[in-house]
């Protein structure tokens, strides 16, 4: 439950701090006294966002802090996946910075919105007017239902599953597709496999092949070179060789005479030496060298061949060719791995579904079971409240598919008058009566929830006298098992609450301001006249506001 609440600078409060207790509890004021205002302010401690109209003063930041006692709800466990210090007085702090940015705090830690909306949804309720109209969302009727059918660990366990579930035919759907475009090319992707494999490629076949192919294709030219060549190297009379031993023979003779002498005598024998072993290779090549025009044309065929695929794959290196075998070599093997993949998807589906029918089965027959304890309640509470002719018809309709929360789908029918017909909710329900329905609800899951603390923000409106009487006398009766506080115009309401704040507006300092105090027995029996009467209060009134009182 909410122990305190504390404001800085926040619309038209500058500064308040009040406490609240267990209980029942009323809060009342004029029309645009600020009520509306500390609910923003609540709003911004249970996660909405902020922006700096919310600033009384743009130039300071705004503090918003609340205190609760949550030792009795189970909630170890969120604080334990969040990091988060447990306190049995847990204190959340919310500032908005005149830069416009935000921060929030749970017992002095920094945490994110999300983090801060799941707390606060395990702590509060806020129920506004226009929430009434979740009475006609399929969604609100289903977490009526199931909590009245404490379907909450089913349920849990089941979206558990159909996450699961929807992954794994969402990779099926892959892996099919996946498989269909592998399979329509499977025999161009096999044909050129073996074209590949069977031209049995190297990394340097292209270069070690024209090599080849340019010396065979020369054969002729390469001899008639070498053996002229030759010819100038070995020819007595004009032969290289010939002449530069000549040469050496006379240098020889000087170069006892001086070093440089003796230094180019060295250089010529050096000359004569390697130009001999050149022409010893020349005469070797010319001996080994013949032509062959079947290697030529096999030689010839093999490069047609790099370069029909080369052409065909548009690429320029054998390199690149042997890249294209390996990919569709892995492309005509996976086949079979991708088979054997998608056959475990499909049994893993198979297990699943099995699993998430069992499941939707058992939270269907608990809803069966709740409906009519629903029902039965709600009737009771409405009859209590002026609707004593009002029934109910809730009809569960299973579907082949899974759905978010199970296989259900649901019909809430509502009838208000004695022999009328059956009608959706939300068509055939006035405003009056969904407030009533709605505090019906409320009033029934406050004994299936572990909610610590709701607030009724204007419930009654739409209704008045004995009807106001019950409806306060059903939220007092809600008091027993959690935390209630109703915004009220009414004093019929007021009357039933143990707790009275006030809402007022003043002007300090040339400033309205925004203040909540609660009201002792006197002050109660004053506002309560006021809310009979009006400005001038009567005697009447005040008679009225003592029995209200008791």
């Amino acid at each position: 439950m909410i122990t305190s609440l504390s404001i800085e600078n926040f619309a038209l409060i500058e500064k308040l701090s009040i406490d609240f207790s267990e209980g029942f509890s009323v809060i009342t004021g004029e029309t645009g006294a600020g009520k509306s205002i500390l609910l923003g302010a609540l709003g911004l401690v249970l996660g909405k966002r902020a922006d700096l109209t919310s600033l009384k003063n743009k130039d300071e930041k705004c503090i918003i802090e609340a205190h609760f006692e949550i030792q009795n709800y189970s909630l170890n466990p969120f604080f334990d996946d969040n990091d988060l210090d447990f306190e049995n007085e847990t204190i959340i702090r919310r500032e908005i910075l005149p830069s416009g940015k935000s921060r929030a705090f749970i017992n002095d830690t920094p945490v994110n919105l999300q983090v801060l909306q799941e707390l606060s949804s395990h702590l509060l309720d806020i129920h506004s007017q226009h929430q009434t109209q979740e009475l006609s969302d399929d969604v609100y009727q289903f977490q009526i239902i199931d909590a009245v059918a404490s379907n909450q660990d089913l349920i849990l366990n089941y979206s558990i599953n159909l996450i699961k579930y929807k992954k794994l035919k969402s990779e099926l759907k892959s892996k099919l597709e996946f498989l269909k475009s592998i399979l329509n090319e499977q025999d161009y992707n096999t044909f050129l496999l073996e074209e590949l494999i069977n031209a049995n490629l190297k990394p340097n076949d292209q270069e070690i092949l024209e090599a080849e192919f340019k010396k065979l294709n020369n054969v002729e030219l390469i001899k008639d070179i070498l053996s002229k060549s030759i010819l100038l190297s070995n020819d007595e009379q004009l032969g290289v060789l010939q002449n530069l031993k000549e040469i050496k023979n006379l240098l020889q003779k000087i170069s006892g005479f001086s070093a440089e002498y003796e230094t180019l005598s060295e250089r010529v024998s050096s000359v004569v030496i390697e130009f001999d072993d050149v022409e010893k290779e020349m005469s070797r090549l010319a001996e080994n060298i013949y032509g062959d025009p079947e290697a030529l044309e096999l030689l010839n065929q093999k490069l047609q061949l790099i370069y029909l695929l080369q052409k065909k794959h548009q690429v320029s290196a054998v390199s690149d060719l042997i890249d294209i075998q390996n990919d569709l070599d892995s492309k005509v093997v996976s086949v079979v791995t991708l088979e054997s993949e998608i056959e475990n998807i499909k049994d893993g589906i198979s297990i699943l579904e099995t699993t998430l029918n069992e499941l939707a089965n058992k939270i269907h027959v608990n809803r069966e079971n709740a409906i009519p304890v629903l029902t039965t309640s709600l009737t009771e509470i409405l009859a209590q409240l002026g609707m004593a002719n009002a029934r109910f018809q809730i009809d569960l309709i299973l579907q082949s598919d899974f759905l978010s929360n199970g296989k259900d789908d649901i019909q809430f029918l509502f009838s208000a008058n004695k022999g009328s017909d059956f009608g959706l909710l939300k068509k055939v329900a006035s405003g009056g009566e969904m407030s009533r329905i709605m505090l019906a609800v409320k009033s029934v899951l406050a004994s299936y929830s572990q909610l610590p603390t709701i607030i009724f923000d204007e419930i009654d409106t739409g209704v008045s006298g004995e009807i106001a009487n019950k409806m306060g006398a059903i939220m007092k009766k809600m008091s027993t098992s959690m935390q209630v506080f109703s915004i009220t115009h009414l004093p019929q309401i007021a009357g039933k609450g143990q707790v009275h704040f006030k809402v007022f507006k003043y002007v300090k300092a040339n400033q309205t301001q925004s203040e909540i105090k609660r009201l002792n027995q006197e002050e109660r029996i004053a506002e309560i006249a006021q809310m009979l009467s009006g400005n001038t209060v009567s005697d009447s009134a005040l008679i009225h506001a003592k029995e209200l009182l008791n």
